[in-house]
């Protein structure tokens, strides 16, 4: 008789919990654990309970929202493409022409034999 496996139809697929996916989860959890600590500050400070679990709690609910927010508009890489799309220059600009001038066809066929590949594009 033949085995039956199951396969798990998971594989290389990120993690998501309640619509937060992949490196939104520790972005939350990064958050609530600061949440934690700021709780335990102001408890051993001496503020009352109430009026440090009223500045926490909305804090934490704020911190959900804003989180999920992300995941959902920029998705499982959007958020790290989008901040390095932010950091490329909108033009360059030089102001001589050297670095044109001291191109030449036989640096370009040098290289086309190296590589193999063709220096067409220039």
């Amino acid at each position: 008789m033949a085995t039956v496996y199951q396969v798990n139809k998971g594989i290389n697929r990120s993690i998501e919990i309640k619509g937060i996916k992949a490196q939104y989860i520790i972005y939350l959890a990064v958050g609530m654990v600061i949440l934690l600590l700021l709780f335990a500050i102001l408890y051993v400070i001496g503020i009352g309970i109430y009026f440090c679990a009223g500045i926490i709690i909305p804090a934490g609910v704020g911190l959900y929202t804003g989180v999920q927010k992300f995941s959902k508009k920029y998705g499982e890489h959007g958020l790290l493409n989008h901040s390095a799309r932010k950091q490329l220059p909108g033009h360059i600009t030089t102001r001589s022409r050297i670095c044109f001038t001291q191109l030449s066809e036989e640096k370009h066929e040098e290289e086309r034999k190296k590589t193999g590949r063709s220096a067409s594009h220039l």
